[in-house]
């Protein structure tokens, strides 16, 4: 039986580690996508009172969480068997890494759908153009972090690390609103405590955006993006006077 040389072994197995890379990053991309798509809809329902597709987001965070499983696994096994140095072990680190950031926005967006349900059986309360706007905001960032991850872009994730104070320009006027609207009416408390916490986990979820920026930078440069991450999230501070 004819037995490969010594250089084409060689050439095989780095073809073949080279390929389980490949296959990481397309498996976070995949993940990455359905989170994009659970947060789409979870605003989507929100805005159109679809209580249909909201109860589907609910049911799909399933998907997310089996990935999250398939790819640690995967990482765990690149480790024990590879023994990854330098750049490809930070890439294998950051892939589990960014999979626990997707896992919980897949979470977020469930959360959000669950009471879109409810606030769907309430009043309507003005206009939710401002969870429209920062839904797409958020979903734009989680695709700029994951597709930065696949192009091994530290560039570009430093550009999402950086667009994350819109967002929270976003969040403070809806907090102001809901509360105006608690204030004016006694009946509006429910719905707007939902919105206020719908809000809330689109605003976590641009964070955990900004989050995996900053493991994509450093898997791609080695080194970690400052501590001071433009905010502007005001909300704790945030005085609402009774209407006169």
């Amino acid at each position: 039986m004819q037995t490969e040389a010594p250089e084409q072994q060689s050439e095989h197995i780095v073809r073949s580690y080279e390929e389980q890379l490949k296959r990481l990053r397309e498996m976070v991309a995949r993940m990455g996508g359905l989170a994009e798509r659970q947060v789409a809809d979870a605003a989507s329902a929100l805005i159109r009172r679809d209580t249909e597709l909201a109860s589907a987001v609910v049911g799909r965070d399933g998907e997310i969480d089996a990935l999250e499983t398939e790819i640690e696994n995967f990482c765990v096994r690149l480790l024990a068997l590879r023994q990854p140095m330098a750049a490809d072990l930070r890439l294998i680190v950051a892939a589990m890494k960014v999979s626990t950031d997707i896992e919980r926005i897949g979470d977020y967006a469930r959360n959000a759908a669950k009471r879109a349900i409810v606030v769907s059986q309430q009043p309507q309360l003005g206009s939710l153009n401002g969870f429209q706007w920062m839904a797409k905001l958020v979903q734009e960032n989680l695709k700029d972090a994951i597709d930065a991850l696949v192009k091994e872009d530290a560039a570009a994730a430093e550009r999402v690390w950086g667009a994350d104070a819109p967002v929270d320009d976003i969040y403070n006027g809806i907090f102001r609103e809901m509360l105006t609207h608690m204030m004016e009416d006694p009946r509006n408390i429910t719905a707007a405590t939902h919105l206020l916490f719908i809000a809330k986990n689109f605003e976590r979820i641009g964070d955990h955006a900004t989050n995996i920026a900053e493991t994509v930078h450093y898997a791609v440069l080695g080194h970690m993006l400052p501590e001071d991450r433009p905010k502007s999230d005001a909300s704790a501070y945030t005085v609402v006077r009774p209407p006169a």
